[in-house]
């Protein structure tokens, strides 16, 4: 039985990936900062655990009721002032973006090493974004061309850089980042093209992979983004 760790799940892409990972087989406990708000993944037959990315305590305290860890899906995220350019930022605004989406990975990947080490075939998928790629941002026609907000494209983009720096410090783990693309959720008010389905294709891809699967890389439904 696999064992899985998904932050951020009692809605959205989270939960879709809870619900998707259980149907493959996993054991999944799904993280999230007020566990009264999981009925949702209690009832697809997932664990609900109190974890807040942002809280070293909270994310100790969670990675220490696990009994076991084979795969950890890093999805908790805010997306932070969204619209505007270099005249609606301020250094908070950025500072907590930052605080959930790139540092509040890194509290709960590093609690998690200790357990994932003890996995004979341990992954990460970290969800980032083709927000983050500098490439989409800056061409016509992709989605991400018209996104002027800061704080959240360098979120992922740290995410897609500390993704492949984890993989090559840790050649033992599968370690990928994913990018759900433009999809309908509340996170965006659920103005996005691709389906709840669509948008958990690629990380449940990097979740279910093999020992012999990808490491260091960052892929969207479609396949690897080459960089």
């Amino acid at each position: 039985m696999t064992t899985t760790l998904i932050t951020g799940s009692n809605r959205g892409l989270g939960l879709e990936t809870a619900r998707r990972l259980i149907e493959a087989g996993h054991t999944v406990y799904a993280g999230m900062r007020d566990t009264a708000s999981g009925e949702a993944a209690r009832s697809l037959g997932a664990i609900p655990v109190a974890l807040d990315v942002t809280d070293q305590g909270s994310v100790d305290a969670a990675v220490a009721s696990l009994p076991e860890l084979d795969v950890l899906v890093n999805n908790a995220g805010v997306l932070g002032p969204s619209r505007g350019g270099v005249d609606d930022l301020d250094a908070e605004s950025m500072q907590q973006t930052l605080d959930t989406n790139v540092v509040g990975l890194i509290r709960v990947t590093q609690a998690c090493l200790p357990l994932l080490r003890r996995s004979a075939a341990p992954v990460i998928v970290n969800v980032a974004s083709g927000v983050g790629w500098p490439r989409w941002l800056s061409t016509p026609g992709h989605d991400e061309y018209a996104v002027l907000g800061i704080p959240y494209a360098a979120a992922k983009a740290a995410v897609i850089a500390l993704t492949v720096q984890y993989a090559k410090s840790l050649p033992g783990f599968r370690v990928n980042a994913s990018d759900p693309g433009y999809t309908a959720t509340e996170f965006n008010g659920y103005s996005g093209h691709q389906t709840i389905q669509e948008g958990t294709d690629a990380t449940v891809m990097l979740a279910t992979i093999g020992p012999d699967g990808p490491t260091g890389e960052f892929h969207n439904r479609s396949g690897r983004i080459e960089y």
